[in-house]
């Protein structure tokens, strides 16, 4: 039988997995054969090499399409192997390294153009993917998409493309104590500074209208991107998915794996620290100051965060929508064909 970590897992991410590109045989395949959580990152990194493999053999044979697509299913894979995986730090860095590698394997495979992003502020380096939509226009809106607590840019392939094919450019964004950009930086209650730099080092970009950029968070990703806009005026619209009011209250009722990798991406020496943390990412007095225009979702099915807490943040917007799904789970990824179309084209409306 697997253990309570393992199950815990499973049923509150195997969603997530799914809607952000692990195939669901692989994961049938794979989580059945782990009944320790300590196994997990050595199962899912074996997944990933399988797909190694069959991108370099599909190279051999100068298939480039199989191959990208087969580097995509790597990166997943690699980076769910280390997700809220933090029993050995240096492990977990590893497989960063391993998914964002793949992942840009996989751009240059697939010709998508990306550009990586670096920007440097107090401490940090914010580190993003860029890409621009295939669309001949001189100008185009820009959506950051802002990861969470244990989400980077590795996992928005997909999301990406929604926002992509509706004419607008996407800079997946690793922030402090996120992905890559945590090796520089742990969490940080104003991250807000991230994304500044990244706006100001693609300022003067000719094919990027800076007068139209939104942003787009999940789970801890909304309370970032509210928190951004609250200090950012450069972003006139946000959308956000599933997140805390205040990531400290009912800690203690969070998922033991939640809290053990807000721990590790906080640097907190223990659970108590990390409580302490967590209470300064909070959204009070902040969220009342934010005037542009915001559309919050979630799921009442939500066991990670429950939708009571996200509904506080919208009401405290001042001009916010407000979507609860009575279907969705945590980031509502087990409808991600109602949330994801819902929030592009709420953006695109409001970028223009």
């Amino acid at each position: 039988m697997a253990d309570g970590r393992v199950e815990s897992a499973i049923a509150n991410w195997a969603s997530r997995l799914i809607s952000n590109g692990i195939d669901y045989n692989d994961f049938v395949r794979t989580t059945s054969s782990i009944d320790r959580w300590d196994d997990w990152l050595d199962a899912w990194t074996a997944t990933g090499d399988v797909h190694r493999r069959l991108a370099e053999q599909a190279v051999a044979e100068g298939h480039t399409r199989s191959a990208g697509e087969a580097c995509l299913r790597a990166a997943v894979s690699y980076h769910f192997s280390k997700f809220v995986w933090v029993i050995d730090p240096d492990r977990n860095r590893s497989a960063t390294e391993a998914a964002a590698g793949a992942l840009y394997q996989a751009h240059d495979l697939l010709g998508t153009g990306v550009q990586r992003i670096e920007a440097a502020y107090d401490g940090g380096l914010a580190i993003g993917n860029l890409r621009l939509p295939a669309m001949d226009t001189p100008s185009v809106p820009l959506v950051v998409v802002i990861p969470g607590l244990d989400s980077t840019k590795e996992e928005f392939f997909a999301i990406e493309s929604v926002f992509l094919s509706r004419g607008m450019a996407t800079l997946s964004l690793d922030g402090p104590g996120q992905g890559e950009g945590g090796f520089h930086s742990p969490i940080r209650h104003d991250y807000e500074v991230a994304v500044t730099a990244a706006l100001d080092e693609l300022d003067g970009r000719a094919e990027l209208d800076m007068s139209r950029v939104g942003a787009a968070g999940v789970s801890l990703g909304m309370y970032y991107a509210v928190r951004a806009a609250a200090f950012e005026p450069r972003l006139k619209a946000i959308a956000a998915v599933s997140g805390p009011y205040n990531m400290g209250e009912g800690w203690d009722s969070k998922p033991s794996l939640t809290r053990e990798a807000f721990a590790c991406y906080s640097r907190s020496v223990n659970d108590d620290e990390a409580r302490e943390r967590a209470k300064r990412l909070s959204l009070e007095g902040v969220a009342e100051t934010v005037q542009q225009p915001c559309l919050i979702v979630t799921g009442a099915r939500d066991r990670v965060i429950p939708w009571e807490d996200t509904k506080r943040a919208a009401d405290a917007i001042a001009r916010s929508e407000w979507v609860l799904y009575e279907d969705g789970t945590h980031v509502c990824n087990n409808i991600p064909f109602k949330y994801r179309p819902l929030i592009a084209d709420w953006l695109r409306d409001r970028l223009g």
